[in-house]
């Protein structure tokens, strides 16, 4: 078997992934035959940030994949994906975990999450404010969760060319995770995801502590819309 262009580069990106680093390909507006060259080396989680898009995907992908919700969900999609995802990556209000608990429970599954942080410049991303979601955790508002699981914490840095932003916008994301992580008295089990960086910023992210990269552009090129 000849490896294909998209094979090429998840293997390079793999080899570069220090231990313990897991990759997510963003496949979204990418078509499912570019998925099936990611997974055919052996890629199995990749994420979407359409629910469309990922219902569309599932039904004729194989069954074995992870499939990463990495986009802003609305409450009014969030029945359409109740056992269809490995991780919701982006949750990004109290109403709208509530809401994924609530649909969670009444379709008989359990939801993995992620908590998503806000720390980057541009009004436009979603998320909690760190001192935000610390107050979540203080305030141990995850112990009416009947039917998720919070995984651990998701976020972006600002979109710049200024390295030490970037760097200081991960180092403060990974602080709030850890923060939260050390805090024995929340008898917190399985709270071990830090996802941050993408195609551009990776490695920084990865330097600040991140073990989750969502990786698009570089594995499947510009967007096909």
């Amino acid at each position: 078997m000849t490896m294909t262009a998209i094979g090429e580069r998840i293997t390079e990106l793999r080899k570069e992934l220090p231990e313990g680093v897991e990759l997510v390909a963003v496949s979204k507006f990418h078509p499912s035959e570019a998925i099936m060259e990611a997974y055919e080396v052996g890629q199995r989680r990749f994420g979407e940030s359409r629910v469309q898009e990922l219902l569309a995907k599932q039904q004729t992908l194989p069954a074995d994949i992870e499939w990463h919700f990495i986009g802003h969900l609305q409450t009014n999609k969030v029945r359409q994906i109740m056992g269809r995802t490995s991780l919701i990556e982006s949750v990004d209000t109290e109403k709208l975990l509530e809401y994924i608990d609530k649909e969670s429970e009444r379709a008989g599954v359990v939801t993995r999450v992620l908590m998503q942080l806000h720390v980057a410049r541009e009004e436009t991303k979603f998320g909690f404010y760190p001192e935000e979601l610390l107050e979540y955790f203080r305030s141990r508002k995850f112990e009416h969760l009947k039917a998720t699981h919070i995984c651990g914490v998701m976020g972006m840095a600002s979109n710049t060319d200024d390295e030490e932003r970037v760097r200081e916008d991960f180092r403060k994301i990974a602080e709030v995770y850890q923060t939260i992580r050390e805090d024995s008295s929340l008898g917190l089990t399985g709270f071990d995801t830090l996802s941050m960086g993408m195609s551009g910023d990776w490695p920084l992210a990865v330097s600040e502590g991140s073990n989750l990269i969502r990786v698009g552009t570089r594995i499947f090129g510009a967007r096909q819309y």
